[in-house]
This record gives C-alpha cells, structure tokens and sequence, in this order.
C-alpha cells in the first residue's frame, strides 16, 4: 500500500502547464498577455516551426528588476493582485502567477529584462524546473522571452502535437487575438526568419478590418452603444459574409478574447432572423463593463467568464446587435391605415430626389399577387389602393419604379441612383415573415391543451424551475406541473407548436427560463415556423408578374424592415449605379 507523500516540485509544476500550456499557441498567449501587461507599446514575436522549436516575444514594456527576475519564474508569484479583493475587481490579463513557472517547467526558458532605471539588463535561464545565475546581458529596454524545445522533457505531451504548420496557424490565430484587443500596440510576427505581417498603431476598427480583410470590410457594420456602464462596440458583418465556422468571431471583455456561451447565444438570437442555420456571423465586438461585474478566474485558461448580471447583460448584447444589423423590431401597419415613413436600413440607397423620366407612380394599383396560401389567411392584408392624384408622392421612392421581370425570377426597377435588381421569391419572403411575426405579436400565444399530457422524469433543477415559474410559463402558453417529486407532465403546449416533441421543447424551455429568465427556445421555435410558412407562402419563381405587382413588392420592401435579407441570409436586392453601368459599357473611356 502506498503512502500519501508530497509530489516533487517539478512534477507539481509540469501537471499545472498542463492547464496553462497545452500547446505552443498557449506558450505564446501568456507571455504576450505579460507583455501588455507590463504596458508595452510595441511586441514583437518570432517563431520557429510553428512556435514548437522557439519562441520569442520581446517588447519594450517596464521590464522586471533584477532582483525579481527568480521570483518571476515561481509558481504562484505575480505583481498584478495581492488579496481577494483586488482578484474580483482584477483588469490586468493575467494574475495567476502560474505562466512562467509552467513553461519553465516544459521548456528551455530564457528571461532578458532591463527596468527603466537600470544601468543594463539582466538574464535568468531555467530547464526542468532547475534556475540558473541572475547574469548581466544587453537589452535596451523592456523584456525578452525565449522558449525553446516545448515539451522536450515531456515526450508524452510533445507526441500530441500537430505538424509545425498547424501549430502555427494556432499561434498566428492567438497573435491575432492580442492585436485586435489592443489596436494601440505594435505588433510584428516572424516564422522561420521571415515577416508574416506588422500592424502599426490603429484604431479599433482600422485594426479589425485590417486583420480581416477586405471582404468583411465591405459586410461590416459598425456600432457603439451604452447603457449605463456597459457599452458594446465593434464590427458586426452582415449574412452576405457569413462563415461556415466560427473562424472569424472575437469577443472581447474588458480588453480580454474570451469565449462565453451566454454572450455567444445573445449574439447568435440578433443573427436568428438573417442568418441560415448553419451558417456562421462574423464580428469583432469589445464590451466594456465595471470588473467587479464579470469573474475571470474561472479557468486558468482565462477564457471563460461569469458575469454577475448575467440576464441583464444578454439583453443589451441582443438588442444592442439587433439594431445595428438592422432595423429594431415595429409593429406592421393595420390594414388601410397609411404607415409613417420606415427607417430605411443602413444597406439600403438614400432616398432620392424626384425623377422626371419615371413613367409609373406609386399611386398605381397595390395589387398584392395571390402571395399567400391557406395557412396563412390569418394575416391581415391592405386591401388594393385605388389610383388617383391623392395617391401620388412628391419624391421618387428609395427602390425606384419597375421596368420589367428577368427569368421570372428578377425585378428590375429604375431609381434615381440606376438600376436595382431584386430576387421576388427572398424579398417576398422577407415581407411575409416580418407580417406573420408581428400578426402573432398583437396576438399573444395561444394555449393548446394535450388530451394526453406528456410525462417524463426530470431533474431537480428542471422541477424546481417549473414550480417557481408557472405565470412564465403560462404566458408562453405552456402548462408543465409536477406529476410526482421526480416527474413533470406537460398539459398544454403553445398552439402554433403543439405538434412538437412535448417533452424536448419542456426541457429546452425550462433550461432557457433557468438561464435567461425568459425563454429564447420558445422563440426560436416559433420563428422556424413562421419561416416555413413564409417560405411556401411567398411568390415563386417563373410566375409572371405584372407591372403594378412589381411595384407593390418594392413599396412593402421599403415599409418592411430588414428587407435587404430573406430569412436565410441571402441578399434580397442589389444596386447598380449608373457609374457601375458606365464602366460595364466603357463610356467615357
């Protein structure tokens, strides 16, 4: 039988990297969050086979005294928190103390620094955990660190990494973090003694768009809101730059990448409406709130956060994002009443001033096209306008007058800017989602009873969250009571869903009240099929559509919002400028 003795400091050491350093992309992580830390202006990183041979991080930051140099490559020693109090309100990047000391632990370490005040700089070396001489060397100022050989006394962990290819795609990706959250620094990167790129001080828009290119350039929006002490901002790309990863999402917090699924589904739910479902957003958003709000010592990893006011803070997310992707959520205009003019979204052209040469006018019949089927005769239709003087405007409308229909799929239209082609199927669409969305939220959520209600055995948590909120769920039209002390029943369930797998949607709904307070699930569920139901209502494609038809489809796309997407994501309609079209033609040349 063997005893409980102490583990060898080394071993104690080597057990933590594998926490902290999983791999060279890890390594690099730390020590550039050191770097900016010690408040460096300029970093500088070079790697050697992808980060697994060497890697080297110098920066011009305050440098570490000669006399801390051997404390610094301890575990459990940092300068940045000394009590409880100043680890819940920490703001540097790292406060662990734990770094170094790991990679000290699997690599052949090498620390230069030189403080401010020090006539030169001094250097410590460390391998298996064992540390060398403090030394004079030369630096001009700040630090240097080198890691070479990761893992070379750990052969079982260096077995588990990819090709240096792959490692430093990880690297290049974690360098990158770093530089979108601090557009302030210099950043340069070298791989086998060649520039990969340098960024130089930017703003963090010019910062973002540089690193991701000029197509997300054209596809992002920009946005900058506040409430209170929170405030989001950054570059939310539209469903025309959608991904099929989550390659291009970064999440700041507090000047911290980090990836938080509560955040994560409040950026996913202002995506729902314009985003196919596996398909992925891009964007680059930086929230800012009070530290004591948000835990980072969660994983030594760092990357995963609780926040203190968590329901609160996935609503200002949501809406937030939801009005700069467009067009915050209205109730449609009732039948016959004339609407006030719609913020047109961000996408779309101006509106112009009048135009001699159209020869159609709004005032024309708003025929609406035999657009929708049984299933959707609930939603309340404007009846036919008459033509007249009193229907005319005075200003051209911003998607112009039509001219005609290309492979019954098109609309083309004529406005003061040139031509705008529109895909009649994604529009319509559109318009009908948006109409059914808003019929059902005048509404309410109708109850449908079960003549047999759906049993299952559920957890405690999923017991106690539907006993402390009947009156929530009742509003969504569920009905879920205790069946016995481990069981629920569920005896109603929203109409519109009651075809629905009764006991998935209880569970989801019930794990979405837990987190959020309200239910999401509900929502997305519905949304699903309201989407089908727009999608086999809308008009399809080769139908033949007569002039004053064309024009009712542009004048709902003008009253409706985010009509610059259909539910998937794909655009609706596309401007051609009249300079695109002198440049197609050569005119001028």
């Amino acid at each position: 039988m063997r005893k409980i003795r102490l583990l060898p400091d080394l071993l104690i050491s080597q057990i933590a990297a594998g926490e902290v350093v999983e791999r060279p992309a890890s390594a690099l992580k730390e020590l550039v969050e050191n770097s900016l830390d010690a408040g460096a202006r300029e970093i500088r990183v070079e790697l050697e086979e992808g980060g697994i041979r060497l890697i080297r991080v110098a920066d011009d930051g305050q440098g570490i005294a000669a006399d801390d140099l051997a404390q610094a490559l301890a575990r459990h020693a940092t300068s940045k928190i000394a009590s409880l109090a100043e680890l819940e309100s920490v703001a540097s990047l790292g406060f662990r103390g734990e770094a170094l000391a790991s990679i000290a632990a699997v690599a052949r370490l090498g620390l230069t620094s030189r403080t401010p005040e020090a006539e030169h700089a001094w250097r410590i070396a460390a391998q298996d955990g064992a540390l060398g001489a403090v030394e004079p060397a030369a630096l001009g100022r700040g630090s240097v660190v080198e890691v070479r050989d990761l893992f070379f006394n750990t052969p079982a962990r260096r077995k588990f990494l990819k090709t240096p290819a792959t490692e430093y795609g990880h690297c290049e990706e974690a360098l990158r973090r770093a530089a979108l959250a601090r557009p302030e620094v210099v950043f340069e990167l070298r791989h086998n003694g060649k520039v990969v790129w340098r960024l130089p001080r930017q703003d963090a828009e010019a910062r973002a768009l540089a690193l991701l290119g000029e197509e997300f350039e054209a596809a992002a929006r920009s946005l900058d809101e506040a409430a209170g002490e929170l405030r989001l901002a950054g570059l939310a790309g539209l469903p025309a730059y959608s991904r099929s990863g989550r390659d291009a999402q970064y999440l700041f917090v507090n000047g911290r990448y980090v990836r938080d699924k509560l955040l994560g589904h409040a950026v996913r739910e202002a995506y729902r409406d314009i985003l196919h479902y596996d398909r992925h957003p891009a964007y680059v958003l930086y929230l800012t709130l009070p530290p004591d709000q948000v835990d980072v010592n969660v994983h030594p990893a760092k990357t995963e956060v609780r926040f203190r006011q968590a329901q609160a803070l996935h609503g200002f997310v949501f809406h937030a994002l939801e009005r700069a992707l467009g067009y915050a959520r209205t109730a449609a205009p009732a039948a016959g009443v004339a609407a006030t003019p719609p913020v047109m979204p961000a996408a779309m052209p101006a509106r112009p001033a009048f135009q001699q040469a159209m020869p159609l006018r709004t005032g024309e019949t708003q025929a609406y096209y035999g657009m929708v089927a049984a299933a959707l005769a609930e939603v309340p239709m404007a009846e036919p306008a008459l033509p007249g003087p009193a229907a005319e405007d005075t200003a051209a409308p911003a998607l112009g007058y039509a001219v005609g229909q290309v492979g019954g799929i098109y609309v083309l239209a004529e406005n003061a800017q040139g031509l705008v082609v529109v895909d009649m199927h994604a529009a319509h669409e559109r318009i009908l989602y948006e109409g059914l969305k808003c019929a059902l939220a005048e509404r309410g959520l109708a109850a449908q009873p079960l003549l047999i209600p759906v049993v299952f055995q559920a957890t405690a948590l999923e017991m106690a969250t539907a006993t402390e909120h009947g009156e929530v769920l009742a509003a969504m039209g569920f009905e879920i009571t205790a069946a016995s002390p481990s069981h629920l029943a569920v005896r109603a369930l929203p109409a519109m869903l009651a075809k629905a797998d009764a006991e998935r949607l209880a569970r989801e709904v019930l794990k979405d009240i837990h987190a959020f307070g309200a239910s999401e699930a509900l929502t997305a569920h519905r949304d699903e099929l309201l989407a089908t139901l727009a999608c086999h209502g809308a008009v399809r494609a080769n139908r033949r559509l007569s002039l004053p038809e064309m024009n009712a489809l542009l004048r709902d796309m003008e009253r409706t919002e985010r009509a610059d997407q259909c539910n998937h994501g794909r655009p609706t309609w596309f401007q051609l400028t009249l300079a695109d079209l002198d440049r197609m033609f050569m005119r001028g040349k």
